[in-house]
């Protein structure tokens, strides 16, 4: 067994999966550059860490389950109303996180809510932390099932271990009273222990009627306000002042009368 083979394989034992391939690279950059077996260590080492934390920050970014669209510099204010660019900004900072402070995102559909959720998911995964995107129906389904599936229970102890969870479009539907109960329970086991982001369309004064209960929406609205920051977004909806069509129209000045439509690349290559 040659020394690099023998180096290898105690490096497998010790679990350092990317110093193997990176030694002889590593190894060559040190003799050129003159490089003491010290810094060559400390350079080797900082690899292994600097792919490590790679390694794990796509990890956490695809458990946190985001939508396509979670870049903040993309955030346009003049479409959202409620929010200024240095609050924005200030919130990105995430000093609320480290105070376990709530959010709630309050607006009519498509003011940014959820894009202004799934970016500061987004950034609290790059700093480290353990964070989520989840709608309301699916906490409702993984509080359901987490008896009968074990992958459901994989998830709801998930959020229990959250630093942060984004739960999208809360009360936007009826919820059963027994279903209403467990969200209550995980609400009322994150309390404090970790910060939750809420969006929605609804008032809270609404919240009563969607659970059909209000003593419970007054015990979750409790918890949630404690320490939290209401943030009420108005203002033209994104998605409709962007709204796109499948034909482009165009004027072909060889020809008179109506402009003609035009398909699109992406329309006409499946019909092709």
């Amino acid at each position: 067994m040659t020394i690099n083979e023998h180096i290898k394989s105690l490096c497998s034992r010790l679990r350092l999966y990317a110093l193997p391939r990176l030694l002889e690279t590593e190894a060559h950059l040190a003799q050129e550059q003159g490089k003491t077996h010290v810094e060559f260590l400390r350079d080797l080492l900082a690899r292994e860490v600097q792919e490590r934390d790679s390694k794990d920050f796509q990890r956490r970014l695809k458990a946190a389950a985001l939508p396509a669209r979670h870049n903040l510099d993309l955030f346009d204010h003049n479409y959202s109303q409620g929010i200024t660019a240095p609050r924005l900004r200030d919130l990105r900072r995430l000093g609320w996180l480290e105070q376990n402070y709530n959010l709630i995102l309050m607006g009519p559909s498509g003011t940014g809510k959820t894009f202004i959720a799934a970016g500061l998911v987004y950034e609290a995964v790059g700093q480290g932390y353990k964070a989520y995107m989840v709608t309301m129906e699916d906490v409702i389904n993984t509080i359901k099932m987490k008896s009968l599936m074990p992958s459901a229970m994989s998830a709801y102890n998930r959020l229990l271990k959250a630093d942060l969870v984004a739960i999208d479009d809360i009360m936007l539907f009826p919820v059963k009273k027994e279903d209403a109960a467990g969200f209550f329970n995980l609400i009322n086991t994150l309390h404090e222990k970790a910060s939750l982001i809420i969006t929605t369309n609804k008032a809270p004064t609404e919240w009563a009627k969607t659970l059909d209960d209000e003593v419970l929406a007054s015990a979750i609205l409790d918890r949630l306000l404690y320490h939290c920051e209401v943030i009420k977004l108005a203002g033209q909806s994104h998605r409709m002042g962007n709204r796109k069509s499948i034909f482009e129209t165009v004027q072909d000045p060889s020809l008179a009368g109506d402009p003609q439509p035009k398909m699109t690349g992406i329309l006409k290559q499946s019909i092709l």
